[in-house]
């Protein structure tokens, strides 16, 4: 662990050597860019930019493999993964828990449909209602790909100790929990723009 400290205070002074003022003025202390390092340090909402900087930094990476690879956008590979932890969801399940917009899901969904990855089922109770489902070819994709998604989560936890990932893991779900209580619009300050 001291030696990774050692790295990364240096990271400044390595610049220096390599690439002169304009590097350093990039660079923070942790040798981060010094805005990526203001958000995640000096700022007084510090939980939700790190908690953003670090699903950045899993879905980024993710998402392009899977785009280069298979050829699927992320809202559509988002539908994948979604039918594969809970199937015969329908696509407002997928709006509420995913964050993308219902049009942008409605072309991923359309899209999966004509390349024969997911179908849809309509619902006996109410036949307005389309349950969709992974195809043979969706469930072989999402097998084919869970593997990178966990290697890539093990990777971002190796820093942790066994005991540290379940505390996270307790933390955090304690907060998803208390989720629901939080507002969903903020009220107007009555300032004016």
């Amino acid at each position: 662990m001291m030696t990774k400290r050692l790295r990364i205070a240096a990271a400044p002074r390595e610049a220096a050597a390599t690439g002169g003022a304009s590097e350093i003025a990039a660079l923070g202390v942790s040798g981060m860019d010094r805005m990526i390092e203001a958000k995640l340090w000096r700022n007084p909402c510090w939980f939700a930019f790190r908690l953003n900087y670090l699903a950045l930094r899993y879905n980024g990476p993710l998402y392009d493999w899977v785009r280069r690879r298979y050829g699927l956008s992320r809202p559509e590979y988002v539908v994948i993964y979604s039918l594969a932890l809970c199937e015969g969801g329908q696509a407002r399940d997928i709006t509420r828990s995913s964050g993308f917009p219902k049009n942008t899901l409605s072309r991923a969904i359309a899209r999966l449909e004509k390349a024969g990855l997911i179908l849809r089922r309509a619902d006996p109770a109410d036949a307005r209602n389309q349950a969709l489902y992974l195809s043979d070819a969706g469930r072989a994709l999402f097998e084919a790909t869970l593997p990178c998604f966990v290697a890539h989560e093990t990777t971002m936890l190796a820093g942790l100790s066994e005991d540290e990932r379940a505390t996270l893991s307790r933390l955090l779900a304690k907060m998803v929990l208390g989720a629901g209580d939080w507002p969903t619009e903020i009220a107007g300050t009555g300032e004016t723009a």
